[in-house]
């Protein structure tokens, strides 16, 4: 029997966006075909397939859960075993696009072990669009996951970004939990120097939605924009 296909499955980044507003609509007909879901939360996951109107009752889909719980390698493996006897399956993640910072990934790379065709489907990243939006490099760039949280590290790897951004034009971006975004925005312009360029990008495809760049020296000019408690991004450029 061939082995079943695993499609990564974007969803909504903001719980405030229907689905079919920022997923294309040929993404239906695969999530109506499955009834096997890898997800990074299960009551997270069976509130989106029910507002994207899926054909098949939620009561009747398998969901496992893959996150930092079970990502230990025999138990990704159990994930897998239903795909080598055929059935194919979906991952999706909590917000965007799956196996990008997301444990979503280490369930693509099982699958790639055994041989399993992968298929990503098109859907909303925050980080592409932060990046889009925002005039710097989108030739090179790189995303660098959060930032340490004492404030000593973190301002070594602030300015470590920085020095990377200035020798190598390369774009910096990272993230942060939503209810430190304050006082990291805070320590980036106290540590980044005034001419360097900072976008800030909040509540990425809501109707909230903010992406601004500006020089430092222009930020600390102005009353710190509304960010605490919102998904960001951030980017040094």
């Amino acid at each position: 029997m061939a082995a079943g296909t695993l499609y990564l499955i974007p969803c909504p980044i903001s719980d405030e966006t229907a689905p079919w507003d920022v997923l294309p609509a040929s993404n239906r007909a695969v999530m109506d075909s499955l009834d096997y879901f890898i997800v990074e939360n299960t009551r997270t996951a069976r509130r989106f397939l029910s507002k994207a109107g899926v054909t098949r009752p939620i009561d009747e889909l398998e969901f496992r859960e893959l996150n930092e719980h079970t990502v230990a390698e025999r138990e990704v493996g159990e994930l897998v075993k239903p795909l080598l006897a055929g059935r194919s399956a979906g991952v999706i993640s909590e917000a965007g696009v799956p196996g990008v910072a997301d444990p979503g990934a280490a369930v693509v790379a099982e699958c790639h072990r055994c041989g399993i065709r992968v298929v990503p489907l098109v859907g909303p990243s925050s980080i592409l669009l932060a990046l889009m939006a925002s005039g710097l490099n989108g030739q090179s760039f790189a995303f660098n996951g959060y930032l340490p949280v004492k404030p000593p590290e973190r301002s070594r790897a602030i300015r470590f970004f920085e020095r990377r951004a200035q020798a190598e034009g390369q774009s910096q971006l990272f993230i942060e939990a939503p209810y430190r975004n304050v006082k990291l925005f805070e320590e980036l312009l106290r540590t980044l120097a005034p001419t360097t360029r900072l976008t800030l990008a909040v509540d990425v495809t809501a109707p909230g939605e903010r992406i601004i760049t500006r020089t430092v020296a222009e930020w600390q000019r102005l009353p710190l924009p509304e960010m605490n408690k919102r998904p960001a991004i951030f980017i040094i450029g």
